[in-house]
């Protein structure tokens, strides 16, 4: 568990799975070995030296005005999944949230930044043979562009059924609210859009007391990508669109006082964008000051 204090706004992560090593391959099709190696700014964080990265599934609750916000929930348990590693989960993610500060029944709000299978797990768990929503007392926010989007594609006969154990049940038991990419939670906290990874794809955005912060959810799954922004992502379903956004998202909060808080980036996951020649880097060294 880490935490973060922007301002009035204190923010922790809870780790459901990571630091494994990992073919740069799982996420871009040209990150073999070697090609991870050229870039030494990545170690010993975010690659090794045998040339895989690491990478990190896990939730930020956030705390602003007397709300307790989830962003993404991480895998699940029991879930039939096709990706390894992913399938029928056992692990004890709900207790350590508890361990935290936040049992189940205290988040009042869900946030998922879209409806990816590792961003909508613990949505839901298995109650005697079926799927309950896991934060009782909280409205789930899905995009509107997001939830029509996947709520509307069919199912392949060999794709995980993510929207139908792990979204639908939100909707079915009346917790979900459909909100707008640039919704507004508190005074500190707001969506961003960022789309491209997904067609709703949204980024969360933190200020505080003259203190910013920005969690980005999939518009990078890791740092390789700051200075590489044009690299395809396996997982992008609009290649060209998260391109342009993972630019903008890097232009717009290079060398600023702005925590950047990557979903998929491992320990130590906070960090900041500098620019580095014609392209960036992500910077861990201690906190920037305004300029």
């Amino acid at each position: 568990m880490k935490t973060w204090q922007i301002g009035n706004v204190k923010i922790t992560q809870v780790v459901e799975s990571g630091g494994i090593p990992t073919s740069g391959l799982f996420f871009f099709p040209v990150a073999n070995p070697e090609f991870v190696k050229q870039y030494s700014w990545l170690k010993p964080h975010f690659a090794n030296e045998e040339g895989k990265l690491f990478a990190s599934v896990h939730a930020f609750i956030i705390e602003s005005q007397g709300r307790r916000i989830i962003v993404d929930t991480c895998v699940g348990n029991d879930k039939n999944r096709r990706v390894k590693g992913w399938n029928r989960l056992q692990t004890p993610f709900l207790e350590n949230l508890a361990k935290a500060g936040y049992p189940a029944d205290a988040i009042d709000t869900v946030i998922c930044t879209h409806l990816h299978v590792d961003h909508v797990g613990w949505n839901t768990r298995l109650v005697d043979g079926k799927w309950v929503p896991t934060f009782p007392n909280a409205r789930y926010l899905f995009g509107r562009i997001e939830w029509d989007h996947w709520s509307s594609e069919p199912l392949a006969e060999d794709a995980d059924d993510i929207v139908g154990d792990s979204v639908r049940p939100i909707v079915d038991a009346q917790l979900a609210d459909l909100v707008d990419m640039d919704h507004r939670l508190t005074d500190e906290v707001w969506l961003e859009p960022t789309p491209g990874h997904t067609p709703g794809h949204v980024s969360v955005r933190i200020e505080s007391q003259g203190e910013h912060a920005v969690i980005t959810g999939d518009l990078m799954h890791h740092p390789i990508q700051c200075t590489l922004p044009d690299m395809r992502n396996n997982f992008d379903s609009d290649p060209e669109a998260a391109r342009q956004t993972r630019r903008e998202f890097l232009t717009r909060y290079a060398d600023r006082p702005v925590l950047v808080l990557g979903t998929h980036f491992a320990p130590p996951t906070g960090g900041w964008i500098v620019k580095a020649g014609d392209a960036w880097e992500f910077d861990v060294a201690p906190k920037r000051t305004a300029p």
